[in-house]
């Protein structure tokens, strides 16, 4: 097996942007962007590995400023890791305005390239060199995101098997996804492929964004932006001469953005006659739009009416869980805050990871008195209440009037013993108006209660509730807890079920205190 590469996997282009980029409004399109980023990627991954190399995938791609007619976009693409035989692209593109001389993040996205050696020869790429500090942080992320594409078919799986068990809308009013089906066909050409004859994966990429955007504009009757990518998945190849089919279809809408799915099927020409086609390509892409004032605008809902429209409609429900779960453990893997991700209006997650503790905030906006919240917090007896997690719950020790002693048992998960805890909760109330109630929780260790077999003993370091007078009828809940390196490989492992477990349980959270504050 020959052995090649060199640590030279990064190349920087810049672009002017000409009318003939743009659309109807004076921005560079995506699909053209697509293209760049495309070709760019892959001449950073031919000069790591020293030959040809194909797309195989491009994921979390996110497009955040937009790039206008007659500004410079510069286009930086580098390998973060080298496998075997496949390599992980980053690819950053900024906008520099000539006038101000301001530079914005245009749009950021990683991708999975594959070395293809000329005959039947095998290669082995060499390791990247690691230069910076930044260099190691990607290098790190990189497996990290490479393990979440591996699993990510059982964790969608797992959780189509839990949505399939839900009644998923009730809306007489809803617009049928047949309505929003759109079908396109394209003959590959030669300036459409690469010196191999086989088809751009960009090229693919541009054609798959003009059909979606299409069918995303028939639901909001204006100009789609697209704004995210779920990913680009290269299933097989395509040659010039080919026929390409691309079937568009809205699969859901999220308020104020669309979800819509693409197939493409390849036909040569003796395929084409018997009808035999290869899937050779599928894609989520998300877009939103706005009105001429730049107001987002509210998209419709939508119904599905066959079994594979309920499908793809539950399956759009899935992938925007898992999209937010990574997003959400991957901000932070990389040693900063993540943005906060939002399961509803009344509820945001931040994440936070410092050596080997994970910091967790969650955010829940309660429509009772934070006197009422307070009350009901300090009771952990009622957790069972709101908690499914939470197995037993009971008082071993009463500190004082502001402090006690619980012990608490929790549900198993598979493959794992039930975990009790040992715990002391203490409460303070504000001295001053703008300060919180404060709900301390921390692990203790008492003689009287030591570790059981049929249990797993588990520390917490420090958690808790904050929670912060809104008006008379209001109030903002904030839950920490830190997470130790134990539970840590767990929360990696589980990553999307765990992310929905918390949105879940505060989401019962609010539910059970507005309940019992009704009472009050």
């Amino acid at each position: 097996m020959e052995q090649r590469g060199n640590a030279g996997g990064r190349v920087c282009m810049s672009q002017t942007v000409f009318p003939a980029h743009a659309d109807h409004r004076g921005e560079l399109s995506a699909g053209q962007l697509l293209k760049w980023m495309d070709a760019t990627a892959c001449l950073a991954a031919e000069k790591h590995a020293g030959v040809s190399c194909v797309t195989a995938s491009m994921d979390d791609i996110q497009f955040e400023e937009a790039a206008r007619v007659g500004q410079i976009i510069t286009i930086k693409a580098k390998v973060n890791r080298a496998f075997k035989t496949s390599m992980e692209v980053g690819i950053k593109v900024t906008v520099q305005d000539v006038l101000t001389d301001v530079e914005k993040i245009v749009s950021v996205a990683y991708a999975t390239y594959v070395a293809k050696p000329v005959g039947a020869g095998k290669i082995e790429l060499e390791p990247i060199k690691l230069l910076s500090a930044q260099d190691h942080l990607e290098h790190t992320l990189a497996i990290e995101r490479r393990r979440i594409r591996l699993g990510y078919e059982q964790v969608f799986k797992n959780l189509m098997q839990e949505s399939n068990k839900e009644d998923t809308f009730e809306d007489e009013d809803a617009v049928s996804t047949e309505f929003t089906h759109v079908q396109s066909i394209e003959l590959v050409q030669p300036p459409h492929a690469n010196h191999h004859g086989n088809t751009f994966g960009g090229q693919i990429m541009a054609w798959m964004e003009t059909v979606a955007s299409i069918a995303a504009s028939r639901l909001c009757r204006s100009y789609p932006i697209l704004k995210s990518v779920n990913m680009f998945k290269f299933w097989g190849p395509s040659v010039v001469g080919d026929r390409l089919v691309f079937n568009a279809i809205v699969n859901n809408t999220f308020q104020n953005s669309v979800e819509v799915g693409v197939r493409v099927e390849a036909y040569n020409c003796e395929e084409w006659i018997k009808d035999q086609a290869r899937h050779i390509n599928s894609a989520f892409l998300i877009f939103n739009a706005v009105n001429d004032k730049g107001q987002l605008l509210t998209f419709p809902k939508i119904k599905p009416t066959t079994k594979d429209g309920m499908r793809r409609y539950r399956g759009a429900i899935v992938r925007r869980r898992i999209q937010l779960a990574r997003k959400c453990m991957l901000s932070a893997k990389e040693d900063k805050p993540s943005d906060p991700w939002e399961r509803s209006n009344q509820v945001k997650i931040w994440t936070h990871e410092e050596g080997d503790v994970l910091s967790l905030k969650v955010e829940m906006q309660v429509k009772i008195p934070s006197r009422l919240a307070f009350s009901l917090l300090t009771d952990f007896t009622l957790r069972q209440q709101w908690d499914k997690h939470v197995l037993t719950c009971e008082v071993l020790q009463a500190v004082n009037e502001d402090e006690k002693i619980y012990y608490v048992t929790s549900l198993p998960v598979t493959g794992h013993k039930p975990r009790d805890f040992v715990i002391l909760v203490s409460q303070r109330q504000p001295c001053k108006p703008s300060e919180p109630y404060v709900v301390a929780v921390k692990s203790v260790t008492l003689t009287s209660v030591p570790p059981s077999p049929g249990y797993c003993r588990s520390e917490i370091l420090c958690a808790g509730f904050q929670i912060y007078s809104g008006s008379n009828s209001n109030c903002t809940v904030c839950y920490f807890n830190q997470v130790t390196s134990g539970l840590m490989p767990y929360l990696a492992a589980n990553l999307t079920g765990s992310s929905k477990a918390i949105e879940d349980t505060a989401l019962e959270c609010i539910k059970f205190l507005e309940r019992e504050g009704s009472k009050s």
